[in-house]
């Protein structure tokens, strides 16, 4: 008896406990987890988690649509920063894409190309951007990686001067379309985007099929597998780079 009554006692503590959690509040910058195909975010260890774990910030969680899970109970934001907007960002990851080809871009942002760094990053205005976006951004695009030129502690890599001068040709002061994934910005402040022109072409996908550039996997995003295999082809292929690599 005394057993079970302890056991019941320490069950009631545990969903009191619980309940207490779920009312508490936490920065912008805590880590929670979110999956592949999910609408929630969760604590890490949640039976949720078991196909994909995604760590991203509280903020960003929040501001890309997820809601809270009910079962792990993560902790809310405790205030909402200035200048914070749900929604208002075309994510491929909430629409559930698993092609860049089948993004919709009536529903981007966009932008125009002022400016050009380098093979994979561009300077874009946006006419009336939503918050938390500026007028001026530096666009770093999702998921490739061409070779550097503007490095200031490296010199130029091979094939560098093409990719750079293939996105200046085919990007600089044309209308583009700005899609987003999981995270909004790197550890540099850079927007994080796919560029997509007036034609509806995926430009990050564009530089890998065509050899200016590799799939960059370090960090997860939506089209992960598909650039992969863009990689793949291209160097089978042996186009752009790849043809002087090998």
């Amino acid at each position: 008896m005394l057993m079970r009554f302890n056991l019941r006692n320490g069950l009631k503590a545990f969903f009191i406990v619980l309940a207490l959690l779920s009312f508490i509040s936490a920065g912008p910058d805590e880590t929670v987890y979110v999956t592949n195909s999910g609408t929630r975010y969760h604590l890490d260890g949640c039976s949720s988690l078991r196909t994909s774990q995604i760590a991203v910030s509280l903020l960003d969680a929040v501001r890309s649509g997820f809601i809270a899970c009910a079962v792990c109970r993560p902790p809310a934001l405790e205030a909402i920063p200035d200048g914070f907007s749900y929604g208002e960002l075309y994510r491929v990851n909430l629409a559930g894409l698993r092609s860049s080809a089948a993004a919709d871009t009536s529903r981007m942002l966009r932008a125009e190309v002022v400016g050009h760094v380098d093979g994979d990053t561009v300077r874009v205005r946006i006419e009336n951007p939503p918050p938390p976006l500026r007028v001026i951004e530096t666009i770093r695009f999702i998921g490739v990686d061409t070779p550097e030129t503007v490095h200031p502690n490296r010199q130029a890599e091979y094939f560098g001067q093409e990719a750079s001068e293939f996105t200046r040709f085919h990007l600089y002061g044309k209308n583009v379309f700005l899609a987003f994934d999981w995270d909004l910005r790197d550890r540099y402040g850079r927007l994080l985007a796919y560029i997509y022109t007036e034609q509806g072409h995926c430009f990050n996908a564009q530089l890998i099929q065509e050899g200016y550039g590799h799939a960059y996997l370090r960090f997860p995003f939506q089209f992960t597998e598909e650039f992969r295999n863009l990689e793949q082809d291209a160097r089978r292929q042996q186009r752009g780079l790849w043809g002087l690599i090998n």
